[in-house]
């Protein structure tokens, strides 16, 4: 045997090498994360926003056949959606026939947190317009 002690070196080694690999992984399995999480604000407001935009004022349908939306019914109609989706900051709008939801969620980092990087916020704006149907002759 030589008679050299080598313990501890290839500790320094792991760490040196370890930290940043697990940054990355972070990056990749939290950046995955946030990018869900954007994409599931967007479509929750679309939905919210579609359904708002079905509240079409029909006594004004039924007279003159034009589609104007019942804007309080509109508003409700959006937020009940987001309430049953469970949903709890948003932002409703609607002018004229047009419903605009904006969602907005907290997104917590799995990996990164350990490094002291705190949860993210994401939103997600739809917007829909009632219109009339599509009928043979307005295609």
């Amino acid at each position: 045997m030589s008679g050299r002690i080598e313990s501890g070196q290839i500790s320094a080694f792991v760490v040196v090498i370890a930290v940043p690999l697990v940054a990355v992984a972070g990056l990749v399995v939290d950046g995955g994360a946030v990018l869900a999480a954007h994409q599931e604000a967007i479509s929750t407001a679309l939905e919210a926003a579609r359904a708002g935009a079905q509240a079409v004022d029909v006594s004004v349908l039924r007279s003159n056949g034009t589609v104007v939306l019942d804007q309080s019914e509109a508003r409700a109609e959006a937020l009940s959606y987001l309430s049953a989706a469970g949903v709890q900051t948003e932002t409703v709008s609607v002018a004229g026939d047009d419903v605009t939801v904006t969602v907005t969620k907290r997104q917590p980092l799995a990996v990164l947190s350990a490094f002291g990087i705190g949860p993210v916020t994401v939103s997600g704006t739809a917007t829909a317009t009632a219109v009339q149907g599509v009928d043979g002759a307005n295609q």
